[in-house]
């Protein structure tokens, strides 16, 4: 896997020039749902893989439903016919009984549980997305970074044999096991992760986990995750091509394409219809094999992406016709 030297780098919307900014997040029952550009995900149930990025910001990457919350606190001001003027304190649209409780109940950054516990991103209405945050307890023995881990229930339980700061993620709903990741640290305007991971921050917040960089011509990713970029470098995400994903397959997501190919733009494609189409990653420093007429490897940075590729990506290049 290709190192990199920088403990700070946030994956960010879109991913890249001529890829498609949307992925399609699995989650722990079935479907597929989608996240936009701005971060929200719509639609579906969730399914195969557990964990999606459910990632991305997208660009490959956000997940989860955000979560919205109302004070139904405030004050209140009222004029007589006097001309006088009386100020209350209180609740307004909802008696303050009535207000739900906050889907916020610890800091996912700042891990403020007591001791023995940790704060961890869960489902709060039994649904697929992670929408809120609890404290729960950390396990003896509990498994650490990059080792197999469960969870109980779902993926999206909040409840998982990791140590603190970390969470199962990628969990296979047959056998409810997955492998631990690293919650972000820092500040949301200044994640920090591991060396050669990037800071997923998706749900408002809700999730945040340390993506492990990957290879995209080895495609070298845990089980049966892909390879694709994030804002300068390249993370794991979940499969959702199902049974489509073949170079020249039409495709919508990022992440619907079969390993070793990535949704790039129509214009990229020869004869491709539909928004986008899958074509192949390719290594710069050898012959040109892509597949499609007219097709070069153009180099994945400085041309397909801005900016000098991290160490180890240098040669890495995707297949598409010049612009």
């Amino acid at each position: 896997m290709p190192q990199g030297t920088s403990v700070k780098r946030t994956i960010g919307l879109g991913l890249g020039l001529g890829l498609i900014p949307l992925i399609a997040v699995l989650g722990c029952s079935g479907g597929a749902s989608e996240t936009t550009a701005d971060g929200a995900t719509t639609g579906g149930s969730d399914g195969s893989s557990s964990s999606g990025l459910s990632a991305s910001s997208t660009s490959v990457g956000h997940s989860s439903t955000s979560a919205a919350s109302s004070t139904g606190t405030g004050t209140s001001t009222s004029t007589t016919g006097g001309g006088e003027t009386s100020t209350t304190e209180g609740c307004s649209f909802l008696a303050c009984e009535d207000q739900p409780p906050s889907p916020i109940a610890c800091s996912t950054w700042e891990q403020d549980c007591p001791p023995g516990q940790k704060c961890a991103p869960y489902a709060n209405d039994g649904g697929s997305s992670w929408n809120a945050t609890k404290c729960v307890p950390v396990v003896p023995n509990a498994d650490g970074l990059g080792e197999p881990c469960t969870v109980e229930g779902s993926g999206v339980s909040g409840i998982d044999s990791c140590e603190a700061a970390a969470m199962c993620w990628d969990v296979d709903p047959r056998t409810n096991e997955g492998h631990c990741v690293s919650l972000c640290t820092g500040m949301r305007e200044e994640p920090e992760c591991p060396l050669a991971s990037s800071c997923a921050i998706t749900a408002d917040g809700i999730l945040n986990l340390c993506l492990p960089w990957c290879d995209p011509l080895a495609q070298d990713c845990y089980g049966e995750d892909l390879c694709l970029p994030y804002n300068g470098a390249f993370v794991c995400v979940l499969d959702a091509s199902g049974d489509m994903g073949v170079y020249g397959d039409p495709c919508e997501y990022a992440n619907t394409c079969d390993p070793g190919l990535y949704c790039a733009d129509a214009g990229y494609v020869p004869g491709c219809d539909g928004p986008g189409c899958c074509t192949p990653f390719c290594d710069t420093s050898m012959a040109n094999t892509c597949p499609g007429d007219g097709q070069e490897c153009l180099p994945w940075f400085g041309v397909l992406e801005e900016g000098e590729a991290p160490p180890g990506f240098e040669n890495v290049g995707a297949c598409g016709i010049p612009g």
